[in-house]
């Protein structure tokens, strides 16, 4: 008897742990059914991906959609649009909202918020803090939890966990992999006289890389003392590239695409746009972090989508926020950087979905295969596209990458079997669902 499905993606070229090569892929429900080659009449529908790479879906790991609290710059309905738009099917999102999520009940009211009304899959990470250390290993195991976050540097919010104490007592309790925005917070007060009124070049020298990299060594030591497993978020500093080679049993490392794209010379034309933390820094920082990326050492693509509006970007530093739209570019600058020769196709894979799910240990998520999520990015190698703000799904409706020609585009999102973003155009409405983990599943 003939099989039967309710959709197949048709004659796209399918990239995947085991390479590359034309197949059908045949989905039943929420999960892929089948891999091959299957004729139209064993599906309600059929999708025709011929000339399209079809990808397993995208999870960026790093984004902030700032509800609770911040509402007027993002929420999760808006930055979860920004997301499926730009082909990403799964975030997590970071715990500096108001009020910050490191209880219990802030968590699952993340969550309620997220159920049905976000557009793609979600988990939230849960801020790790002086207060909350004795209850680290419930809430990094809770449903919707990717894990602890942590900042040991200050940045947008208040999760500030700078002494080494603290952090050692925070890893001490998790058995997860945990998140840190590694910036020395010492260092960063004694420099903060290096900081220019109304120039926001003066940004990289007050965070420079030496902060970067004293915390990244504090952090590898605490790590080692306690047996922790560390996840250094955002690296953008050539001293951390060299560094971490020798510490790769116990720290995996995210690269954003903008630390691999801007320079510092984008100051001139972008000015505040640009500033971020960790900063965008000198040429010679990308190019090493390029070298890391070829030779195996970074493992994941992260967004760090941090949205601000625009007249609050446009303060006179340093008045203005750190931070910039990301996710829903990552993958088309990505691919255009895939286009250009700096990497294949099955690495940009690894580095958004294979990584992630490898690193985070989610279930059903990450591959190409029978009983998996059927979750896609499925892209246009060779559409040429002009990023424009207007394409901005984000709230705050602006993109560092406004004018920026690339090729290979984003043409279609689904999650979970649902076609949600086709050819630039939301099709279905909102189902995301909490993203499941190896480590957090129900027992029973």
């Amino acid at each position: 008897m003939t099989e039967t499905y309710d959709l197949i993606l048709k004659g796209g070229t399918v990239v995947n742990q085991d390479g590359e090569g034309v197949r059908d892929v045949a989905i039943r429900g929420n999960r892929i059914a089948g891999l091959g080659s299957f004729d139209k009449a064993q599906a309600g529908e059929t999708v025709d991906c011929t000339g399209l790479h079809i990808l397993p879906g995208v999870i960026d790991s790093q984004v902030h959609f700032r509800e609770p609290g911040l509402d007027h710059k993002e929420d999760l309905e808006s930055g979860s649009r920004a997301a499926v738009m730009g082909g990403v099917t799964a975030v997590f999102e970071m715990p500096n909202t108001n009020p910050l999520t490191i209880t219990e009940a802030a968590l699952a009211d993340k969550v309620k918020r997220g159920h049905h009304r976000m557009h793609c899959d979600f988990a939230f990470w849960v801020g790790g803090t002086r207060e909350n250390v004795d209850e680290i290993p419930d809430l990094e195991r809770l449903p919707g939890a990717a894990g602890i976050k942590m900042f040991m540097g200050s940045s947008t919010g208040d999760l500030l966990v700078e002494d080494d104490a603290g952090v050692r007592a925070v890893l001490a309790k998790t058995r997860r992999r945990t998140a840190f925005h590694s910036e020395d917070e010492y260092r960063l007060r004694d420099r903060m006289g290096l900081r220019v009124e109304n120039d926001p070049t003066s940004h990289p020298v007050w965070r420079d890389e030496i902060a970067a990299l004293q915390c990244t060594q504090r952090l590898v030591r605490i790590a080692r003392e306690v047996g922790a497993k560390i996840h250094i978020l955002h690296l953008s500093t050539a001293e951390e590239v060299d560094f971490l080679i020798d510490h790769k049993d116990i720290a995996s490392i995210e690269v954003t695409p903008h630390h691999l794209t801007l320079t510092d010379e984008a100051y001139k034309t972008l000015g505040t746009l640009v500033q971020m933390n960790p900063p965008v820094r000198a040429a010679r920082h990308g190019e090493r972090l390029w070298w890391g990326l070829e030779q195996g050492i970074l493992d994941i693509f992260g967004s760090d989508h941090a949205p601000h509006l625009l007249e609050e970007k446009q303060k006179p530093y340093p008045a203005s926020p750190s931070g910039m739209t990301g996710v829903q570019t990552l993958v088309p600058i990505m691919l255009d950087h895939v286009n250009a020769g700096r990497l294949s196709l099955t690495r940009f894979v690894d580095m958004t979905s294979a990584g992630p799910a490898r690193l985070f240990q989610t279930a059903l998520k990450g591959r190409i295969a029978v009983g998996y999520d059927a979750d896609f990015t499925i892209v246009d190698m060779k559409k040429r596209e002009t990023i424009r703000n207007e394409w901005t799904a984000s709230k705050c409706g602006w993109t560092p990458y406004d004018g920026k020609e690339v090729t290979g585009w984003p043409v279609g999102t689904f999650v979970r079997g649902t076609k949600v973003m086709w050819d630039g155009d939301l099709t279905t409405p909102s189902t995301g669902e909490a993203v499941l983990f190896q480590d957090g599943l129900p027992r029973g």
